[in-house]
């Protein structure tokens, strides 16, 4: 089963090889049939310590990293390929 993939903005570098990517989706309102903009955080882990806040990056699931952390950073050409 392949592994998910999502595009975000890093919002968070502060911690030692771990980014906060948070991702943006629309969704149509049920009601007034109108686009919103839903965003949820994940912390992925960041081996290098490369990435920076407003840093555009792709996101790959993985095993369990730590208490929160079940996605890896991956590179645009490797997100591309999966």
């Amino acid at each position: 089963m392949p592994r998910r993939v999502l595009q975000g903005t890093v919002v968070s570098d502060k911690t030692d090889k771990t980014v906060i990517v948070s991702v943006e989706r629309r969704v149509m309102h049920p009601v007034y049939k109108k686009f919103i903009r839903r965003s949820k955080r994940y912390a992925a882990h960041d081996e290098g310590n490369v990435h920076k806040i407003g840093d555009t990056v792709f996101i790959r699931e993985c095993r369990p990293i730590s208490k929160t952390k079940r996605w890896e950073v991956v590179s645009a050409d490797t997100a591309a390929g999966n």
